[in-house]
């Protein structure tokens, strides 16, 4: 009963699972964004790898709860995800999720090529983890 996590981007991909009960969130990794065909390519092994019953997907809102042009990236790059995967995806408020993952990797005083590196897959973890603690998370 796997949930994959996913902090979509123009450049990387942050990428997170749940544990078997869907308890925690671990992060699997970071994938260079080369364009929709290679994203989808990489993405299908880890979904072949993992089984995830559903997908939460970061939806980037404004700070006033609006959607502006990254969300509708992301819808698309979700629209995308559809084609290999065939549960549910749940867009999840991503808001301030980077903001966190920051503040983390500066009190860990993570720098350089690291902070690049892990940046996204921690907030993969965030928008996973703000699903699993959710009371809309039916799990």
């Amino acid at each position: 009963m796997r949930i994959l996590g996913i902090d979509y981007g123009d450049t990387r991909v942050g990428v997170a699972v749940s544990d078997a009960m869907g308890w925690t969130a671990q992060g699997v990794g970071t994938i260079k964004n080369r364009g929709f065909d290679k994203l989808i390519a990489e993405l299908d092994e880890i979904i072949k790898k993992y089984a995830p019953k559903k997908i939460v997907v970061g939806l980037p809102k404004n700070m006033d709860g609006s959607l502006g042009f990254r969300a509708e990236a992301t819808y698309e790059f979700a629209d995308k995800l559809k084609e290999i995967f065939p549960g549910e995806i749940i867009f999840w408020d991503e808001r301030l999720t980077t903001v966190g993952a920051s503040r983390f990797l500066n009190e860990t005083n993570t720098r350089g090529k690291d902070r690049k590196g892990v940046i996204d897959t921690l907030s993969a973890c965030l928008i996973l983890e703000g699903y699993l603690n959710s009371p809309k998370n039916n799990c």
